[in-house]
């Protein structure tokens, strides 16, 4: 495309849409005009005067939603157009503020159309370069002026997300001191951090009033628990106080609550835990051995927390079991819980507890298991395996691969919000003031314990659902909507995923020669599991489809898995007995002497309780600007082949929602989590 001498190009410029709104931006002075804004083209044949964008709109041109369309004389033809500069001056006596502009479209004399994707805040009077959209690999990025804009950007974003270490043998993270440092655009939106404020602030207030966020004293009565859970309750959670004794429900959750990522098919019996026929087939009427050979029987094994350093809370020392529970897939197709034996070790002090026991060495006895899996669940399935790998992934991504890089494209969106939501984290649930740090069982030393065993035991493919689903026997286990919803997920992704890459990547040397994707695989290996060996873990891509595998997965990871695993932590644990953050006496050495009363004084106090079942209502809290899965805002993409698979994938999981909503209908327990309009882009809460 040329344009030639005194014919005009038509740029329209798309302010942002509501949800880029950011806190820190003064939009009052932005839309008052109080700046000047220019821009400039450049083809590979030269560029364009700079160009004041003034309107007779005057500000309203530049309210957010609008398009303002202006004309630029060209006096010499601009050959191919690359890129274009686009900055702000503010007017004497103003305070500087802040520019959002969507995209530009360049329209050619020959009525050509040139797209060029924005959506970055301009908060200083420096001049910024943006690609034409049509995606480029950095070999096949030709022109000097492209290669140059290319080096460029990332040299400043390279100074922009720098890595930190939070603590040494986790993830690495991003390094930001205060929340203002975060660029502007990876943080929450106006209406997300109103929002989320708001429910931080107002998530204890009720509790305050009423006395107990700050009352250490224990339970007396199980009913006065409802005190805290009637300020904050959903269905679900409704369902769990009726039913959180059954043995059946207790199973289920290994399969469909917040942690599915425990249970596996149990072909051997572990040396450590004895368990007998006569235990737990007392009529004779079937073996381990027979069950376990028709894939009968399942193991949930907690050695991971064994040996873990446990909080003082309240001046009082907390307990942390490493428990082993068995479970036995009966003829009606219920999980049951068979034996739970709490510590690693077999001893006479150790015994296993069995459902044949009295009621509260058995209620204890799935307590503590209870508590361990909040423990389990918090610090390895859902903060290391979703959080701080998403940001990993994220930071990767921002220092490594350009705008204009297909890889950016496909992927940005999954990034939203995560910086922030995570530099919260850090703040206000794991340092040392945190409320994880400060309220449960494996706060503080024991948290970075779990945290470093977690990650030096991870594998690739427990990250990529349908082969830790094969390695963990469950193909075939009845009743598993988490597998159900999330294997068919997986394959949607997939398919999407491998379309936009594929159409992009024609063969596997393109893959080994783009260096901007190698850089970004070995910053994850390097900066996300700390270079070790972890099995299966690439440090370099080498074929199309182990890039399309990497990529499903960090999609995945970033919106499926994180709604699996987060959503329902109200639901599972607003209702404190069936799961304690923590419990402050030890589990029962010989059995027959609990009693009510005993397990009342092992529940944590009123004070943990109310801050626990505060902090999980909040993050479990969706906004209002929710962006959900293959939702996509922003046009990153101009060619028309990735927009049709784009468009492919959101009826693909429009399909499986409705199929997902029409299941539930059937079922006593709803499963939604992976329900494809209930899950987000990104890691986002």
């Amino acid at each position: 495309m040329h344009v030639y001498i005194k014919k005009s190009v038509v740029v329209s410029c798309i302010k942002a849409a509501v949800l880029q709104e950011n806190f820190v931006v003064s939009l009052a002075e932005d839309q008052g005009g109080s700046i000047f804004r220019s821009k400039n083209l450049v083809g590979t044949s030269g560029e364009s005067e700079r160009k004041w964008l003034l309107s007779i709109r005057g500000a309203s041109a530049f309210v957010r939603g609008a398009v303002a369309t202006f004309t630029v004389s060209c006096p010499t033809s601009l050959g191919k157009l690359l890129l274009i500069e686009l900055d702000k001056q503010p007017l004497v006596l103003f305070p500087e503020d802040s520019w959002f502009p969507a995209k530009v479209a360049v329209k050619s004399p020959e009525g050509d159309t040139y797209n060029f994707p924005v959506y970055r805040w301009i908060t200083d009077s420096q001049v910024h370069r943006f690609r034409e959209g049509t995606a480029l690999r950095g070999f096949e990025d030709n022109h000097h002026l492209g290669r140059y804009s290319r080096e460029q950007e990332l040299k400043q974003r390279q100074k922009n997300y720098c890595w930190d270490v939070y603590v040494e043998g986790i993830p690495h993270c991003m390094k930001a001191d205060d929340l203002l440092i975060l660029p502007a655009e990876v943080r929450f939106s106006f209406t997300k951090q109103t929002e989320f404020l708001f429910a931080a602030s107002t998530g204890l207030t009720e509790l305050k009033l009423k006395g107990l966020a700050d009352c250490k004293m224990g339970w007396t009565e199980l009913d006065d628990i409802n005190r805290v859970f009637c300020c904050k309750e959903s269905d679900l959670s409704d369902y769990v106080q009726q039913h959180w004794k059954e043995d059946a429900f207790f199973g289920y959750q290994f399969l469909n609550g917040v942690n599915p990522m425990m249970i596996r098919r149990c072909t051997v019996l572990p040396d450590n835990f004895p368990v007998t026929d006569k235990m737990v087939f007392p009529d004779s009427r079937c073996s381990l051995a027979e069950e376990m050979k028709k894939g009968n029987i399942f193991l949930c094994d907690y050695k991971q927390i064994d040996g873990v350093k446990t909080n003082i809370i309240n001046d009082k020392k907390q307990y942390l079991m490493a428990p082993l529970v068995l479970l036995h897939k009966t003829p009606n197709d219920k999980l049951m819980p068979i034996a739970i034996q709490l510590k690693q070790k077999p001893a006479e002090d150790n015994p296993i507890f069995l459902p044949s026991d009295s009621e509260y060495d058995w209620l204890l006895a799935k307590i503590f298991v209870r508590s361990t899996d909040f423990s389990e669940h918090q610090l390895n399935v859902h903060l290391l395996r979703t959080h701080l790998l998403a940001e990993v992934f994220a930071v990767s991504l921002l220092r490594n691969v350009p705008m204009v890089h297909p890889l950016y494209k496909l992927l940005i969106p999954h990034t939203r919000y995560t910086l922030q939501i995570n530099f919260l984290a850090r703040k206000r649930l794991i340092s040392e003031e945190g409320v994880f740090t400060q309220f449960s069982a494996s706060g503080g030393e024991g948290m970075l314990t779990i945290l470093r065993r977690s990650l030096s035991s991870m594998t690739y493919s427990s990250l990529c659902m349908p082969e830790d689903i094969a390695e963990r026997g469950l193909k075939d286990v009845p009743n598993f909507y988490y597998r159900d919803d999330g294997l068919r997920l997986w394959d949607i992704i997939n398919r999407f995923v491998r379309g936009v890459l594929s159409y992009y990547y024609k063969n596997d040397l393109e893959v080994q020669q783009d260096s901007e994707l190698q850089m970004w695989i070995l910053d994850i290996f390097e900066h996300g599991f700390l270079s070790q060996p972890c099995p299966g873990i690439p440090q370099k891509l080498t074929t199309v489809d182990s890039l399309i595998k990497f990529v499903t997965m960090v999609i995945f990871t970033g919106s499926a898995q994180h709604a699996a695993v987060n959503s329902g932590q109200f639901d599972y644990g607003g209702w404190m007995p069936n799961t304690p953050i923590s419990l402050q006496l030890p589990p029962p050495t010989k059995k027959g002497k609990a009693t009510e009363e005993t397990m009342l004084k092992t529940l944590p106090d009123v004070n943990t309780t109310v801050q626990g079942m505060a902090t999980l209502w909040l993050l479990s809290q969706q906004s209002s600007d929710f962006a959900p899965l293959g939702h996509y805002a922003e046009d990153h993409f101009s060619e028309k082949t990735p927009g049709q698979m784009i468009k492919n994938f959101q009826e693909e999981l429009k399909a499986l929602s409705a199929a997902i909503k029409n299941r539930n209908k059937d079922l006593e327990v709803p499963y939604t989590y992976v329900d494809p309009e209930k899950i987000e882009n990104s890691v986002a809460i």
